[in-house]
């Protein structure tokens, strides 16, 4: 399966509780585009991020859903997220960087470990000492392995019940085959990643996505995979493989997918 966005870049700053906000009209992401978005304090800081994105991604692939605000950041907090665009994100793939203040977290897959260790200390190295770097980077998971659990997936939903975390009867029969497969994975552990569609809001989506993704985690304990193996991350509307224009498109949009983790 692949993400329709190649790369999320997340601009995050401290905004004040008074602070206005002018935010792009929401849109849904072609495959490999890159969808930029978060609040920056002026027109200028924003073009500036565009051009970098554009210069290193092309114009026709950066979609901009960057909002204006009254926002607080650390000294030299836009040539610092200038420096962190750079070409070596073009190594990652299913990728997301988000930059909140000071503190940097990347994800996403990468060739080979000498690349996962080597962007993460080219980002610490562009950065000053205040800054804090999550390196969530992982290696990309051996073909044969990730292979079993897409197809014991087999392009199927596993359903929750309406804007909760509960799993339907039908999603727990699909979760017993995917825990005979997780056993036979060994020692590789896997992460279970929740998405939405985009309606509603998007802070709801994302706690929503995590709150499925630990529902998935619990049920597979009860089927004899070992909490500590399974990974979870809520990544709510942010990662569409459909249109949200259509009700079987935000139909396919909420889903739990299964990938090997580093």
């Amino acid at each position: 399966m692949k993400y329709p966005i190649a790369f999320l870049l997340l601009l995050l700053a401290a905004a004040p509780g008074h602070a206005q906000v002018q935010a792009q009209a929401p849109a849904t992401p072609l495959p490999g585009q890159i969808l930029v978005t978060g609040t920056l304090a002026d027109e200028a800081a924003k073009a500036a991020v565009l051009a970098r994105l554009r210069e290193l991604y092309g114009a026709e692939r950066v979609v901009d859903q960057i909002a204006i605000g009254n926002v607080a950041v650390p000294a030299n907090w836009h040539a610092y997220v200038h420096k962190l665009i750079a070409p070596n994100l073009k190594l990652i793939s299913r990728g997301q960087i988000s930059i909140d203040g000071n503190n940097v977290s990347v994800r996403g897959e990468v060739a080979n470990e000498a690349q996962r260790q080597q962007i993460a200390s080219d980002i610490a190295t562009s950065l000053n000492p205040t800054y804090i770097v999550n390196n969530g980077l992982r290696v990309k998971a051996a073909e044969a392995e990730q292979g079993l659990l897409d197809a014991a997936l087999d392009k199927r939903i596993i359903e929750f019940d309406s804007g909760q975390a509960s799993i339907t009867p039908a999603g727990l029969a699909i979760l017993d085959e995917m825990a005979a497969v997780m056993q036979k994975l060994k020692e590789r552990k896997v992460e279970v990643i929740g998405h939405t569609d985009n309606t509603g809001l998007r802070a709801s989506n994302v706690a929503l996505s995590q709150a499925r993704a630990e529902a998935v985690r619990a049920y597979l304990a009860t089927r004899g995979i070992k909490p500590e193996a399974v990974l979870t991350s809520g990544q709510g509307p942010d990662r569409p493989v459909a249109s949200n224009a259509t009700a079987d498109g935000r139909a396919r949009n909420r889903r739990i997918e299964f990938r090997i983790a580093q």
